[in-house]
């Protein structure tokens, strides 16, 4: 089984993630840190250099490759990933989904600690900017973060919760 995990960044698709592989035997892997190790080069800089079309057909290509390399996987997708090239029907079709839904408020909190700055679409914003983007952004993205399969919300992180839910 193939496991996605969809939100906006700072939601914790990658710790609850490497959590959930970890207590599964499975593989992890953080599509973002996927893309830079294949492109050599940190998301920031593929942003400036060749830009977010670019990035989002990145993130749709390592989509269809680890679907074909991975049958036992946790994938932490990007914010963005799965709001670009039917990648969330492409998500379900090929494993189970999960939207972790946690409130702009919390993100913010998230965010100012976990090094904001290494985010191109939050670089250089200050603390009402971040506010504002994320709450526009969420609202924009919430229509394909709903299509996932299953939600969890803020107060139910845990890979336990995710278990659950799959009946493991």
């Amino acid at each position: 089984m193939r496991i996605f995990l969809v939100g906006m960044m700072g939601s914790g698709k990658t710790t609850l993630g490497r959590q959930l592989a970890q207590w599964l035997n499975y593989a992890f892997v953080d599509l973002d840190e996927h893309i830079v190790q294949q492109q050599g080069q940190s998301i920031a800089q593929i942003f400036e250099q060749q830009g977010q079309e670019y990035f989002r057909k990145l993130e749709r290509q390592a989509l269809e490759e680890l679907v074909q390399k991975y049958e036992r996987v946790v994938i932490s997708t990007g914010g963005g990933a799965p709001c670009f090239f039917d990648n969330i029907y492409f998500i379900n079709l090929h494993g189970e989904s999960f939207f972790l839904d946690v409130p702009v408020e919390e993100l913010v909190q998230r965010l100012l600690t976990q090094g904001q700055e290494e985010r191109p679409l939050l670089a250089g914003k200050n603390i009402a900017e971040l506010k504002s983007y994320l709450t526009e952004t969420l609202t924009y993205r919430r229509q394909f973060y709903e299509r996932a399969k299953h939600t969890i919300s803020e107060n139910s992180l845990s890979p336990e919760s995710i278990l659950s839910l799959l009946n493991l």
